[in-house]
């Protein structure tokens, strides 16, 4: 009993250290150009057995259940932080992408994995589906703090939310058909479309009866509203996974209704919890992955000389040709596209889908897992310590696109009936160069801060809105559609006194 128990301090111990030094290695990863990702990989790489031999993990099924549920939180908090507005006008690209982009990738990659590696094509087609797609959490973070244009940068982030089904569908194909399970070609044909399609129509589904059940329950206290939202993102995969569907589609799905949900109670709240929660499974995921990985059995000179050939195929060949062939009819310019076929970083979901192989009993597993570890590390490494460096030189950069995040939390008891209204102010509005007292705000409103320039303005009657200033506004909920509408539009006489004498009539907040 003292033994058990002593061990189980000792994981717990071993737990925080872990995540200890794998926070403060993000402060470090900027300055040296390397991606956060890749040091949480050498941190498991490092405390595995062939490293300080601090921790021995082998366990092929945990490792897999660890990244899946690691992926669910991932997208789906890439979907809550997704803006549809930005995503719209190039959702159709990013499909495309996602799909006949994975298979010209995936196809380029078999034929060097058959001539390469000396498989059998099944078994290339195997390794061209496991890293056919770009990955969510490597492009989720690599970007994050990046100048990009929001054109290119939606582009990214929408097609690596949205391709890793396509991905996992392939790579589950190919191993039905090396074992036999799968008839052939035309039944797959059928069983892509449903698992998209159900996929799709449960994640816009379970997505809108998730926003209305947040918005509508009241809860004792604010700190379960995160956690009701976040057990949205796995009722919405284990529901579909009951269709047999793409449970990843359905999650970054899900995700963006309900992130896009304009009356979205404890916004705020819920994007810092779940952005966190993110970071969380990242970590735990890389580290995992790492401590999966014995360096003596991955760093052999014939694996890193057929790993380097499969990269540069798959980072100068395979994903040029996936861009340029699908968005050959595009308003994309050559420097865009060129960045875009530069960008497709691989990262988590390669290695949690080159585990698939391991638990099948294939027998060729064990070298396509190492082979695709390589490929990840040097796609990471190579890619995204470029990606700022890549950006300037093809002038896809966007210093305005660096705005500083500001926001206020409303504490309450209970049912909130107010709200912070955090407000950009851009070169289009009309309330521009007008001051406070000019701008016929509803009665029960205040404007309690304005942040210009990383500073902080205490508000009068006086004060006068300039382009890129942050409002923010108290308001109640019932008045806060009028608010939008002062502030968004350039409003006549007679709608103001409208709006003023309806106001007239409410209580104070």
């Amino acid at each position: 009993m003292i033994q058990e128990l002593s061990q189980s301090n000792n994981i717990v111990l071993l737990f925080s250290l872990l995540l200890i030094t794998s926070v403060l290695v993000t402060k470090f990863s900027s300055r040296l150009g390397v991606p956060t990702l890749v040091l949480f990989i050498l941190i498991g790489m490092l405390a595995g057995s062939d490293g300080l031999d601090i921790i021995y993990f082998d366990n092929a099924k945990l490792a897999q259940l660890i990244g899946v549920f690691s992926l669910v939180i991932i997208l789906f908090e890439g979907g809550l932080q997704t803006k549809w507005k930005n995503v719209k006008p190039i959702a159709g690209t990013a499909a495309i992408l996602a799909t006949v982009g994975v298979l010209f990738t995936t196809a380029v990659v078999a034929v060097a994995a058959k001539y390469i590696l000396g498989f059998t094509w099944l078994e290339g087609f195997l390794v061209g589906s496991i890293i056919g797609s770009t990955d969510a959490a490597a492009v989720f973070s690599v970007l994050k703090e990046k100048n990009i244009k929001m054109k290119i940068k939606s582009t990214l982030e929408a097609e690596s939310g949205s391709n890793d089904p396509m991905a996992m569908f392939l790579t589950i194909s190919m191993i039905q058909l090396i074992t036999g399970e799968q008839d052939g070609i035309v039944s797959l044909i059928g069983y892509f479309f449903w698992q998209m399609g159900i996929g799709l129509i449960l994640g816009l589904v379970i997505g809108r009866i998730g926003a209305k059940a947040i918005n509508h329950i009241n809860l004792d206290t604010s700190g379960l509203y995160p956690l009701f939202t976040v057990a949205f993102a796995f009722l919405t995969y284990g529901m579909t996974s009951l269709f047999d569907a793409s449970g990843l589609l359905a999650v970054y799905i899900a995700g963006i209704v309900i992130g896009n949900s304009e009356e979205l109670t404890y916004r705020y709240s819920i994007l810092s919890f779940n952005e966190g929660f993110a970071w969380m499974a990242q970590i735990v995921m890389f580290v995992i992955l790492g401590l999966f990985v014995f360096p003596s059995h991955l760093f052999l000179w014939d694996n890193i000389v057929k790993g380097l050939l499969i990269s540069i195929i798959l980072m100068f060949v395979a994903r040029p040709i996936a861009v340029f062939t699908n968005l050959i009819k595009s308003n994309y310019t050559l420097k865009e596209k060129l960045f875009l076929s530069w960008a497709g970083l691989r990262g988590a979901v390669p290695v949690v889908l080159a585990i698939f192989p391991l638990l099948a009993g294939l027998e060729n597993s064990q070298e396509i897992f190492n082979i695709v570890f390589f490929v990840v590390l040097t796609s990471t490494l190579i890619q995204g310590s470029t990606i700022t460096y890549m950006a300037e030189k093809l002038g896809v950069d966007d210093p305005r696109a660096s705005k500083p995040v500001h926001s206020l939390e409303l504490i309450s008891i209970g049912k909130p009936n107010v709200e912070m209204v955090e407000y950009h102010v851009t070169e289009k509005n009309k309330i521009i160069g007008r001051s406070l007292a000019d701008i016929p705000l509803p009665n029960n409103s205040l404007v309690n801060a304005i942040i210009r320039n990383d500073d902080i303005i205490t508000p009068s009657g006086q004060t006068v809105i300039e382009d890129n200033d942050i409002l923010y506004i108290l308001v109640s909920k019932k008045k806060k559609d009028d608010l939008i509408n002062i502030l968004e539009k350039n409003m006549d006489v007679d709608l103001i006194n409208q709006v003023q004498v309806n106001n007239g009539s409410d209580t104070s907040t």
